[in-house]
């Protein structure tokens, strides 16, 4: 399909810096299986939902992905090496990871990087677009902790680019679930969810099944070739255990339905659902690009925000609902002042 179908103009003060306070006092766009179109608020979540369903929500944690350093001298140059910024998207191994370099020109294989002040790494290897691998000088736990230490929350560039982080996105770019470290980016349908809005679904008799997927950063790239066939989804690393399989079919069997909430959510049930729309475990990963044309098999509705124009997750949320009635939708949402991308409102879409 070419890419421009998924294009729309955006006012940059619809982009939120900050989210909502409370979490749930955000807004929520419903958008009907007929493609009515209702305002409500994510506090009224329980409304739309009916006991027997299951919300499906993301538990990756957040790690601060975004680390500055400096190359060190090579043999034939003395002085300061450059600054590099890193931005960490993808473990590979205990003490390797996947990693966006900035300039990544000023790095060659075999470049040994002073990152922060407790950490170092060597350039094992270089590929397109600034990605380039890393081995640390150290492993496991141990890197986790000086990630913590010497790393920053990594916000989207539309919201660093106006603000830097501050304490307050430690606390704001995670969700309630967060419990497996290993994301660039938050599962932002989740930011959305307090315990008091988890309780009342609970009371309802709506269960909750939790599936891992790490963000990777090339999840929110745009993209940039004219034709969606000719891009290339970046793999992140999912998992859905025997138990929460077995939960899911048995929701569908009682006659339930399943929630996802978020396109990640939607993405790990989908690499895990055969044709028959039974879910399988699963552990490994995923590259699954989703657009107009594709079989769903698993959620019957999506909770997620309002996503970048030319995004992969634009295209997932028209081939859930349909392109012209996104379209319709996305223009009512910027017409009535809905706030943007990763800390503003969502949309309920039901497919």
């Amino acid at each position: 399909m070419d890419v421009s179908l998924f294009d729309f103009e955006l006012p940059e003060e619809r982009i939120a810096l900050r989210p909502a306070q409370p979490r749930e006092a955000a807004r929520m766009l419903v958008v009907h299986v007929d493609g009515r179109l209702e305002h409500a608020h994510i506090r009224d979540l329980p409304n739309f939902l009916r006991s027997g369903d299951t919300i499906v929500v993301n538990d990756t944690k957040v790690i601060p992905a975004r680390l500055h350093g400096r190359r060190l001298p090579r043999e034939s140059r003395e002085g300061e090496g450059a600054k590099i910024e890193l931005m960490l998207h993808k473990r590979i191994a205990p003490n390797r990871f996947l990693a966006f370099a900035r300039p990544a020109k000023k790095l060659v294989n075999d470049d040994r990087l002073r990152v922060g002040q407790t950490l170092s790494a060597q350039v094992t290897a270089k590929h397109e677009a600034g990605e380039v691998e890393l081995r640390f000088n150290c492993t496991g736990a141990e890197l986790d902790t000086g990630i913590a230490r010497e790393g920053e929350m990594p916000l989207p560039p539309y919201i660093a680019g106006k603000r830097k982080p501050d304490a307050q996105d430690v606390c704001d770019y995670q969700t309630m679930f967060a419990k497996q470290g290993g994301s660039v980016a938050a599962p932002t349908a989740g930011l959305h969810f307090t315990p008091e809005l988890s309780g009342r679904l609970e009371q309802q008799g709506i269960a909750r099944e939790t599936v891992t997927l790490h963000v990777g950063a090339g999840t929110f790239l745009p993209v940039t070739a004219q034709e969606t066939s000719q891009h290339r989804m970046h793999s992140e690393q999912a998992t859905l255990s025997e138990t929460t399989a077995g939960n899911l079919n048995a929701t569908r069997k009682n006659g339930g339905r399943i929630v996802a909430v978020g396109t990640t959510s939607l993405r790990t049930l989908e690499t895990a659902a055969d044709v028959h729309g039974a879910i399988h475990p699963f552990a490994g990963e995923t590259d699954l690009f989703i657009m107009p044309g594709y079989r769903f098999k698993s959620a019957e509705i999506l909770l997620t925000n309002f996503h970048l124009p030319r995004s992969t997750l634009f295209m997932l949320v028209c081939a859930f609902c349909g392109l012209e009635t996104m379209q319709r939708a996305y223009a009512e949402a910027i017409r009535e002042t809905y706030r943007f991308y990763s800390y503003g409102d969502a949309c309920l879409l039901f497919r």
